[in-house]
């Protein structure tokens, strides 16, 4: 699936959107994924990947310069 972190493996929640008279409609809420250029942790090549902010912030990626 190309909406998924590929650090955490985070992907789409799905639940329900709730109108004030309770009609339920089909709703889904993606990652914040952003693109960009890591250096991979086993082979230390540049590789470029799609990651979730929260996996940027908390310092799981190396950010290739």
């Amino acid at each position: 699936m190309s909406r998924m972190c590929e650090v955490c493996g985070k992907g789409p929640a799905f639940g329900h959107n709730v109108s004030h008279a309770n009609n339920k409609t089909k709703k889904v809420w993606y990652p914040n994924l952003q693109r960009m250029r890591c250096i991979d942790q086993k082979t230390g090549a540049i590789k470029r990947v799609r990651v979730c902010t929260r996996c940027l912030r908390s310092g799981f990626v190396k950010k290739a310069l």
